[in-house]
């Protein structure tokens, strides 16, 4: 019987590599919800703004008046006074129309009387006002209502005066009871038969003198500025009673509302002033101070100067090779051939006895010396090596070098 040869054992089969996961997604572009998650912030930001603003712009959603108008409450405003012609008996209607038929016995403030149009001015003129109040006129104005009387700058005097506290130093019954009071504004001068009050350089600040029209007792004032009507300055000084003088010497008084949206009348003066909204003028104050603030904020503070030990020692073979670096990465081979050349000569003054001059030595003295020093080298050769133009190329940057390094080799060993 033959017995069966067992089968050689077999070599077990490496384990199946597990498939290899999928390369996740590395993409860079921004996706939404990374947006929302940077931007979320500054949208509610700017929706907070426009909240505060729209609250702001409904808290402060009432008219608003142009300085010295008789139906303002603010400080700038002029109702104060009329309250108080009005407490004296005294009537006083607002008017739109500075030309309407007067009653006989009246009077007419014209603030920024300037706005009025050629046509009107005439008009005013023409009426039969008692008294007339020009506040803040310009050339055209002046000429059209009140002839005799010129602004101060047509003679070489100031054309502006700070508003403040004044004494009148004249002869009209008005300023004389009142004393003291806050004038300024625009200066006029009285002419001939004119009387001018609270005189600020050579100028006035107040004038009074009769009108263009004849054969009734008729008269005009012209106020430089109309502040000292306001409602914060009424109740300082003699303001008050300055006021009531000169615009309560009629029963009834009209006081024209102008529009300040219409063109200036050809010639008339506005200061610059006059065309910025009062709420800028703060504005520019707050920021102003928000800019200094930031300024002293970011501004380096410079303390006294501390003396420290360098961290490392640098070579100076390692400064040389690194300037060296620069100027051929620049190729600026002008100014290393310069360099070369003057250490060399720094170096060979003191080794001639060539003094310096101007902390140079002399390129003729020092010429002369190495040529005195080397009979085989001529004064010209030497001036060509050191004060000579500068290299082409980097190949004539190294013989320069080298020529150099001999020049000063032989000099020291002739």
């Amino acid at each position: 019987m033959t017995s069966a040869t067992p089968a050689p054992p077999t070599a077990p089969h490496p384990p199946t590599p597990a498939p290899a996961p999928a390369p996740a997604d590395t993409s860079l572009a921004p996706t939404g919800r990374g947006l929302w998650r940077r931007a979320r912030w500054y949208l509610l930001t700017a929706v907070l703004v426009l909240l505060a603003a729209v609250v702001l712009a409904a808290a402060n959603d009432e008219r608003q008046y142009p300085p010295l108008d008789p139906r303002s409450y603010e400080a700038t405003g002029s109702h104060a006074v009329v309250a108080l012609l009005q407490r004296e008996g005294l009537k006083v209607d607002l008017t739109t129309d500075p030309t309407g038929r007067p009653t006989g016995a009246d009077t007419l403030v014209l603030p920024e009387p300037d706005l009025l149009t050629p046509e009107q001015l005439t008009a005013v003129a023409a009426a039969r006002h008692t008294r007339l109040v020009l506040i803040a006129p310009g050339p055209a104005a002046l000429s059209a209502l009140a002839p005799g009387i010129r602004m101060s700058d047509e003679n070489g005097g100031l054309p502006y005066a700070r508003v403040r506290s004044t004494d009148p130093g004249c002869s009209l019954p008005e300023a004389v009871r009142a004393g003291s009071a806050h004038v300024g504004g625009l200066l006029y001068t009285a002419g001939s038969r004119g009387e001018g009050c609270y005189q600020r350089g050579h100028g006035y600040p107040l004038v009074t003198g009769p009108t263009t029209a004849t054969g009734r007792a008729a008269d005009v004032v012209v106020l430089g500025s109309g502040e000292f009507l306001s409602n914060e300055l009424l109740k300082k000084d003699g303001n008050a009673a300055l006021g009531l003088g000169l615009l309560g010497a009629q029963p009834h008084i009209t006081w024209h509302l102008p529009d300040y949206t219409a063109p200036v009348a050809e010639g008339g003066q506005k200061s610059f002033q006059d065309f910025i909204p009062e709420g800028w003028t703060w504005a520019g104050y707050q920021l102003a101070v928000a800019v200094a603030l930031a300024a002293l904020w970011r501004a380096r503070r410079l303390g006294p100067v501390v003396s420290e030990n360098l961290p490392v020692v640098v070579r100076a073979s390692e400064t040389t090779e690194g300037r060296a670096r620069l100027y051929r990465r620049a190729k600026a081979r002008g100014r290393a051939a310069d360099a070369l050349r003057r250490a060399t000569a720094h170096r060979l003054a003191p080794a001639l006895g060539v003094p310096p001059v101007a902390g140079a030595p002399d390129p003729t003295a020092l010429c002369a010396a190495v040529a005195d020093r080397l009979p085989e080298r001529s004064a010209g050769d030497v001036r060509a090596l050191l004060y000579g133009p500068p290299p082409t190329d980097d190949a004539a940057l190294l013989r320069l070098a080298d020529d150099l390094d001999a020049l000063e080799r032989q000099v020291r060993k002739p």
